[in-house]
């Protein structure tokens, strides 16, 4: 157990509570109508003030009022401690006290998040430890010993989410083509005769207009001769709420076949491998597939010796 706190503390941020925030946390309380349901909503809404101020200083907007535990109806009527961060979407920021080695996780916290960062508070109430964060949650009942140093949580905000079930209404963040459209461009068209034509192409009827692809050009220093690699994603909705993910990646050009060892891995969102595949001597592509739940969150990185490229999807 102590193990657990040194290893939480070797990445934690102590910032100190302002007299404002102690102000408007006694505010919110006093209009609930239990001492139980008053606390929930002072840490809450004390974790909110804690972890915006900490974004500010992070020169990362947020938008305090456009928050469900700045809305006194939600603040009422559910057990919310969200944070707007504009174009992002909403950080939880769960409260814990000192010496807690768990942390509560709200059921109606779990969709609509673009990540969980703990706060820790003491007695006194004058200083909040920020322990760390994860970006989804499936249970209730969260083990700090899971949570990722805020360098995480960094890197998550200042990279946008590829929204997949976007895509289905025609809806297509920057950089994402059509494969048709990266083929026109000659210097990208692929020397050898594409073998996933088929399956990029062709689709059975029933699967025609349902199924989605886009493609984009990973050229972040994977280049062979300057060439960069294609990253292609497909999407097909299941009976069954999931959606069945396809991953392809492409040499493109005067390069009939991927960098030797290039490596695809799909990455979950606790941090760990879920998938992932290596290029052979003679593959000018390879491929991964799965299925997913709706707002699960999931990383494809393109890795190559020492330089890699990530990019992040919510399905």
């Amino acid at each position: 157990m102590n193990n657990t706190t040194y290893q939480l503390d070797d990445f934690a941020i102590t910032l100190p509570i302002s007299q404002i925030a102690r102000i408007t946390a006694q505010q919110f309380a006093n209009q609930q109508p239990t001492p139980e349901k008053a606390e929930q909503v002072r840490l809450n809404t004390l974790a909110v003030w804690v972890v915006n101020d900490y974004l500010q200083m992070m020169e990362i907007p947020t938008n305090l009022q456009a928050s469900d535990s700045w809305n006194p109806v939600m603040r009422l009527c559910a057990n919310v401690a969200d944070l707007e961060i504009p174009s992002v979407g909403r950080l939880e920021c769960r409260p814990v006290r000192l010496h807690q080695q768990t942390c509560a996780i709200p059921p109606e916290t779990w969709e609509e998040r673009v990540g969980y960062l703990v706060v820790q508070f003491d007695e006194s109430l004058q200083e909040a430890k920020l322990l760390g964060f994860i970006p989804q949650v499936t249970t209730e009942i969260l083990a700090l010993t899971q949570l990722q140093p805020l360098e995480a949580l960094i890197d998550h905000l200042a990279t946008p989410l590829v929204n997949l079930s976007q895509w289905f209404a025609g809806i297509f963040e920057t950089g994402w083509q059509t494969i048709e459209s990266l083929w026109n461009v000659p210097e990208l068209r692929p020397a050898y005769a594409f073998r996933g034509t088929e399956t990029v192409e062709k689709n059975t009827s029933n699967q025609l207009e349902a199924v989605t692809r886009r493609a984009k050009l990973m050229d972040l220093g994977i280049q062979i001769l300057n060439q960069p690699v294609m990253l292609m994603v497909e999407i097909t909705p299941e009976t069954d709420q999931q959606t069945s993910i396809r991953l392809q990646l492409h040499a493109t050009g005067s390069q009939i076949y991927l960098p030797q060892g290039v490596q695809l891995t799909v990455i979950d969102s606790s941090g760990g491998v879920f998938l992932e595949a290596q290029a052979r001597k003679s593959d000018n592509y390879i491929q991964l597939q799965f299925r997913g739940e709706p707002t699960e969150l999931f990383s494809v990185r393109v890795a190559l010796h020492d330089t890699s490229i990530t990019e992040h999807f919510m399905i």
